[in-house]
């Protein structure tokens, strides 16, 4: 999106070992007088972290410093968080507003995916601007959604009880993946705080050749080798600028989680890490 803008995108590496957050130290290094967007998401797809406030505020007194840079907070996975994690808006903090475009939507906490229901907050220059262009690729949201999106936010706050109980399950679908994940050999993980997905260092078993597949070369190789040997579906980590780690979606039934672990665990099992962690 940023190439079809004529913008050069500058992409800011984050560690497993810090929970994958920006480095604000690596970010303030990174901008210069060129830098007009910085884009955040939190909670994260598809690591699942969360950034602290304490995090946003050091972020947000680096955006302070730059009067060209805006922020684009996208903050869909806001209301599947797990304690004691909180969702702090970017938008909220001192001075943030008018620097802050926020993308939020209905297809996560609402679970209404197929809907495509989003919307964008910030000052009306930048919102009028966005309107210009939106108009003529989507025309607009069709009036079923928007009936569809009223219904949702007549929950209550946050979703009610209604996504409360999602997000009970949710939770436990991420400690039993936790867990059982964190027992194989060769992997690394970190404890998801928020959305529905854990992003997985699998990179000890690249290297390995195996027969009548051939070689696990990279995140690619090791999903099609899960998908053909295990018949599990994953998202290679390349897709995401981390070719060590797979993402994995838990927002499916326990039953099928369990299952699935069961498969990815037979596969793994067959193949000895290439270097020992």
């Amino acid at each position: 999106m940023a190439r079809l803008a004529d913008a050069t995108p500058v992409i800011l590496p984050t560690l497993i070992s810090d929970n994958f957050l920006l480095d604000p130290e690596l970010l303030e290094s990174n901008i210069t007088e060129k830098s007009r967007l910085l884009i955040l998401c939190s909670p994260s797809n598809p690591t699942g972290s969360v950034y602290p406030k304490k995090l946003i505020e050091k972020i947000a007194e680096i955006v302070a410093k730059h009067p060209r840079l805006l922020v684009l907070s996208d903050e869909i996975y806001e209301h599947i968080i797990y304690a004691p994690a909180t969702h702090t808006s970017f938008a909220s903090l001192p001075g943030m507003w008018e620097r802050t475009l926020t993308v939020n939507g209905f297809s996560k906490a609402f679970a209404m995916t197929g809907w495509r229901l989003g919307y964008i907050a910030g000052p009306k220059n930048f919102i009028a601007a966005c309107n210009k262009i939106q108009s003529q690729s989507t025309s607009g949201a069709s009036s079923i959604a928007q009936k569809a999106g009223v219904a949702a936010l007549g929950l209550g706050y946050a979703g009610g009880e209604v996504v409360s109980t999602m997000v009970k399950a949710f939770r436990e679908s991420q400690d039993f993946l936790v867990k059982n994940f964190g027992e194989l050999e060769g992997v690394k993980i970190s404890e998801p705080q928020g959305a529905f997905y854990l992003f997985i260092d699998f990179s000890s078993y690249y290297g390995i050749e195996v027969e009548g597949f051939g070689k696990i070369e990279n995140s690619e190789s090791l999903c099609r080798y899960l998908l053909d040997k295990g018949q599990v579906a994953l998202v290679p980590g390349d897709a995401f600028g981390d070719d060590s780690c797979i993402r994995i979606s838990y927002a499916a039934s326990l039953t099928t989680l369990q299952a699935s672990f069961e498969r990815i665990k037979k596969a793994l099992i067959s193949l000895r890490p290439a270097v020992p962690v």
